[in-house]
């Protein structure tokens, strides 16, 4: 496993991630969740990703008892607060910040986060009233840096341009071969300014895992054929999209890699990416992922990657 500096932070992150989206506290079941953390620290893996929506809190109480008894300083924790907790906990107000972050550490059994994230930007919160929140739990130990995900550029120079306020290290965007939204505006601001990204959705969703036949029902065990985790995959389950994909599986072949890790491998060859956030349900798959860090893809490659997705690159 290789690790990258988070930004300006101090912080020492592991190319490929381990969250929990979805899976942990929710449809993976405790000993499996388990399994696959216990592997993540085997193959290197030190940064875990959370929140506190996720599983309505259920995956920061998995983790917090996942990682109980681990050296604290052996791993990096990240968690983030913004969607609805119930009808009227939600949103970045500053009253909100604290009673979340609160909720999470305890959630979690620690003291603090490594990094505390906006899952959004609110647009009903005054951005000065969210920053100095934010900043108040750096000042106080209960995080020490801060992230957001999903903001646009605008919205990350605005928040940049406060004075007196702590600075972001870290930037949530989805990101992979399919989704490449942040490149034109997002990632160049972000390099200038000190700021790494942590890329969620990878692997689309598994969609570039190559597991999905065009015109077939997927396969009984994966994401897709899960009615909760499946409704998320929309925009990466048509035949176009699933066509393209298979027109990867030489280029992998190629280079001695699956399917899974040339597509992880791809979103490491941008240097203001971090790390990799994958999912993982069984311990073999956490394998399977950490084995793209460190992988250097050519030119050739990269050129290779494009044309097979030439039409279904979005956006």
């Amino acid at each position: 496993m290789q690790y990258r500096r988070l930004g300006t932070s101090d912080i020492e992150v592991s190319e490929i991630s381990l969250g929990s989206w979805l899976t942990y506290g929710a449809a993976v079941d405790a000993d499996r969740g388990r399994a696959c953390v216990r592997r993540a620290f085997d193959v290197g893996i030190n940064f875990f990703d959370t929140a506190n929506v996720y599983g309505r809190g259920g995956a920061e109480t998995f983790l917090g008892d996942a990682l109980k008894g681990i050296d604290r300083s052996s791993y990096v924790l990240a968690t983030k607060a913004f969607f609805p907790m119930s009808d009227v906990d939600k949103g970045l107000s500053a009253a909100q910040v604290a009673k979340q972050a609160e909720a999470s550490l305890r959630r979690l059994g620690t003291d603090y986060v490594d990094i505390y994230q906006c899952h959004r930007y609110d647009p009903d919160t005054p951005l000065s009233e969210t920053m100095e929140a934010l900043s108040e739990l750096v000042r106080q130990g209960k995080a020490r840096y801060l992230g957001f995900s999903e903001w646009t550029a605008e919205q990350v120079a605005a928040a940049l341009a406060l004075p007196g306020v702590e600075r972001f290290v870290s930037s949530q965007p989805e990101y992979s071969m399919l989704w490449r939204k942040p490149e034109p505006e997002v990632i160049p601001l972000c390099a200038r300014e000190g700021i790494s990204q942590i890329v969620w959705s990878p692997l689309a969703q598994g969609a570039l895992t190559g597991k999905y036949t065009p015109g077939a029902p997927p396969p009984a065990d994966s994401r897709a054929a899960d009615p909760d985790m499946g409704k998320w995959m929309g925009r990466f389950r048509s035949d176009e999209v699933l066509e393209a994909v298979q027109r990867l599986r030489p280029v992998a072949d190629g280079l001695g890699l699956t399917m899974a890790q040339l597509a992880l491998a791809w979103v490491l060859q941008e240097p203001n990416v971090a790390s990799a956030i994958t999912g993982a349900s069984r311990p073999e798959q956490v394998t399977d992922n950490a084995a793209a860090s460190g992988v250097a893809l050519d030119q050739a490659a990269m050129a290779a990657v494009d044309r097979a997705l030439q039409g279904v690159i979005q956006p």
